[in-house]
């Protein structure tokens, strides 16, 4: 059985469904979504049948309308997940639709101290993401991938020099290169130039090469040099490539290019929440309440604006942790939700939809 967002509204099964994400917040502009959250249950025939295929939630197509199953829905409320619990406590004015059986759940009976570690805990999560996208920024990659010569340095006559610009100087291509293990030095190799006639395997035989290639020495050969090879930090390069280009096709590119606009080299949008995280977190754990709609608009607003400086909102971040650290600390909250009354009142909830009461 599949259940789509016309059926959810022509088969009355929405309990709840609200206006969320920054216009709750209200931290909209003239540009923003307008995203759709809500809560439904499964048909009667559904829900008691055999079916194994249960449906947590339904959305659209961009995931700016999503609909959560009623189960689905008290079980993020039970983990204390932001956006549950944000779309739980979302203000009266953005409200389209309750069912009156939604004021069973009331917002206090979730509240904990579990609030801490999803709350801020996903606030430093993005502070770390932050930080990674503020390096991809300021230190962009070249398409063309480096290969294990730039990563090698030769030393002659007591001073060292880029293989690279060794090769060139001596007019040799690396195939030309025999490479013997220097006992007792790790990643240090004695270099021997080919005559012609001995068939080195060269210092590396493929371009993508991860280590370097060993050549038969013939006996009496004078090493012109010896090679140092960074096999680790070619290793580490790798992987950093890798990641970059990855970031570089599946990036917003709006995003990114509002990023560049204004010139700070990060994610304003992706901040301005990262801090309205964790002032809502602070919120909690002083009075009890998830306070969707956020009392400092054109704070926050600036931050997505790009008006104030990485670092400063890094350390802005780092002060409100360590604040709710000690806030959730001495509050009077309760370690997690009550389990087993709110599950008692699922199954009441579940009990009156399927009496035949109501629709």
């Amino acid at each position: 059985m599949t259940l789509t967002i016309p059926d959810l509204k022509t088969q009355n099964l929405i309990l709840f469904e609200c206006i969320s994400g920054s216009r709750a917040y209200g931290l909209d502009t003239p540009t923003s979504d307008t995203d759709i959250k809500g809560v439904f249950y499964l048909p009667k025939e559904h829900f008691y049948s055999l079916h194994s295929d249960y449906i947590p939630q339904v959305s659209n197509d961009t995931n700016d309308i999503v609909y959560y199953e009623l189960g689905r829905f008290v079980e993020l409320l039970l983990q204390n997940n932001p956006n549950i619990m944000e779309l739980l406590a979302t203000p009266d004015d953005k409200v389209l639709y309750r069912h009156p059986i939604m004021d069973s759940l009331k917002p206090d009976w979730f509240i904990s101290k579990l609030c801490e570690k999803t709350f801020a805990g996903f606030a430093n999560s993005q502070i770390k993401k932050a930080r990674g996208l503020n390096k991809k920024i300021v230190n962009p990659m070249d398409k063309e991938k480096k290969t294990l010569l730039d990563f090698c340095v030769v030393f002659v006559d007591g001073k060292s020099i880029y293989l690279q610009n060794w090769l060139t100087q001596n007019q040799l291509n690396q195939r030309q290169i025999g490479l013997a293990v220097m006992p007792h030095a790790t990643q240090m190799y004695a270099m021997y130039i080919d005559d012609g006639e001995q068939g080195f395997h060269g210092i590396m035989q493929k371009d993508n090469a991860t280590q370097v290639s060993l050549s038969s020495i013939p006996k009496g050969m004078t090493p012109v040099g010896y090679l140092s090879c960074n096999l680790m930090g070619y290793s580490k390069y790798c992987k950093d490539y890798s990641e970059y280009w990855e970031w570089v096709e599946n990036r917003n590119e709006e995003r990114y290019q509002t990023t560049i606009s204004h010139g700070k080299q990060y994610d304003a949008k992706n901040m301005m929440h990262t801090i309205r995280l964790l002032q809502t977190a602070l919120d909690i754990a002083k009075t009890g309440k998830v306070i969707v709609k956020r009392p400092n608009r054109h704070e926050l607003l600036a931050i997505k604006a790009g008006q104030s400086d990485y670092k400063t909102l890094v350390k802005m971040a780092d002060e409100l942790t360590i604040e709710i650290s000690r806030a959730f600390a001495t509050s009077d909250l309760k370690d997690e939700p009550n389990r087993i009354k709110i599950l008692t009142q699922l199954i009441e909830m579940r009990t009156f939809l399927y009496s035949g009461y109501g629709f």
